[in-house]
């Protein structure tokens, strides 16, 4: 197969409906046999259920001191959105390609596959790598397995290039998240008779105003130095779901909610964790003590690390000298930057084409000129790595 441009590539990926909820392993036997045909061997990573795989490659020499390009194959679903379009076509409308994922972000994704290719043919001195992962959608976490498997076989890279949509500006710290699945169990009697009850959205409450607390004391205090960047710039926690409850006279058997939690660099995720379970706790005690059996299950959902701004770190450099971006910008999302950087002991930054307000949205869409700015960010790349 000839090399594909970038826009050849990108309309190749968002065709392939990648909802993390379903496999994506159409998408990776594609960006396999196209690596394949380019002479660029590239290794799966399967999941641990055989329907999903994380890809990852190399081209160059096998030294240290190289470039990861890193990307998420996983979409999030369009039900119940209304598009003007296909989806999954990648329609180019008034300087706009809209599409499923068209910034979220396979527009990174096809510029770092077309590097890469790009690069196979170029007497590079440093290698470049790609970091293709599943179920960045669903929490971060999959990808841990990814940065193992690279880190035992390939040359060390020097930068990790996370291309989250960010305007093609330099962030180099995001927050830590932790989620939560909380599932309340009361005992039933009628709301007249409530001393005898136990009622689990009630409960519910009082870990929820726990978390309100948690908030206000985080907002009160004065901010340290990693995290006064953040906006807000305090870890906040949060409930933005719940369910529960037979009917309005009867003291509800069930509660189930999320807790989310958005930790700024500098505190640790699992000792936020680890207060919002101790509160579970010795609520559920106070609930045993009226009836046995009753309760909140916590189940942690995923830990996200955040990602710590360095100072005059590798990946930082690069990325400014590239794009010429000085300005100081953390966000509040999470990405799977942070697992590069403390499973992998990366330097990293997350950079890449689009606007971060435009992913999950209907009518999703790129910008041309940032899908041409990524573009000269690669050639930037490989021009770096042929020095």
């Amino acid at each position: 197969m000839p090399a594909l441009s970038p826009r050849e590539i990108l309309d190749r990926l968002v065709a392939f409906p990648s909802v993390s909820r379903d496999s994506n392993l159409p998408l990776v036997d594609w960006v396999e046999g196209y690596l394949a045909d380019h002479g660029i061997a590239s290794v799966r990573v399967p999941s641990p259920c055989g329907t999903k795989a994380h890809l990852y490659a190399q081209v160059g020499p096998a030294v240290d001191g190289g470039v990861i390009l890193s990307g998420h194959s996983d979409v999030v679903p369009v039900d119940g959105q209304e598009w003007d379009t296909d989806p999954w076509t990648v329609i180019e409308k008034d300087g706009r390609l809209y599409g499923r994922g068209c910034c979220d972000m396979k527009g990174f994704d096809a510029l770092a596959i077309a590097a890469l290719v790009e690069g196979a043919g170029r007497p590079l001195n440093r290698p470049l790598q790609l970091a293709l992962s599943y179920d960045e959608e669903v929490g971060c976490m999959a990808v841990a397995d990814l940065v193992r498997a690279m880190v035992d076989v390939l040359p060390k890279a020097a930068a990790v290039i996370v291309g989250e949509p960010s305007m093609m500006k330099v962030v180099t710290g995001h927050k830590g998240g932790v989620g939560i699945r909380c599932h309340a169990h009361g005992f039933e009697v009628h709301s007249s008779r409530l001393p005898y009850g136990v009622s689990a959205i009630m409960e519910s409450a009082r870990l929820i105003q726990w978390a309100n607390d948690r908030n206000a004391e985080n907002m009160a205090r004065t901010p340290a130095p990693l995290a006064a960047e953040f906006d807000p710039p305090w870890t906040t926690l949060h409930v933005g779901m719940i369910e529960g409850g037979t009917a309005h006279n009867i003291t509800a058997r069930d509660c189930r909610f999320v807790m989310e939690m958005r930790v700024v660099p500098g505190e640790n995720p699992e000792t936020w964790r680890d207060a919002a379970l101790a509160e579970g706790a010795r609520i559920s005690a106070a609930m045993q003590a009226i009836h046995p059996g009753t309760g909140i299950d916590m189940d942690p959902m995923f830990r996200v690390p955040p990602l710590t701004p360095e100072a005059g770190g590798a990946a930082e450099r690069l990325a400014r000298r590239l794009t010429g971006d000085n300005g100081t910008h953390v966000v509040s999302y999470g990405t799977e930057g942070g697992q590069f950087q403390v499973i992998g002991g990366y330097s990293t930054v997350v950079c890449g084409p689009g606007d971060i307000a435009q992913a999950h949205q209907a009518n999703e869409f790129l910008d041309v000129a940032q899908f041409e700015a990524g573009w000269q960010f690669m050639q930037g790349i490989l021009d770096d790595l042929a020095a």
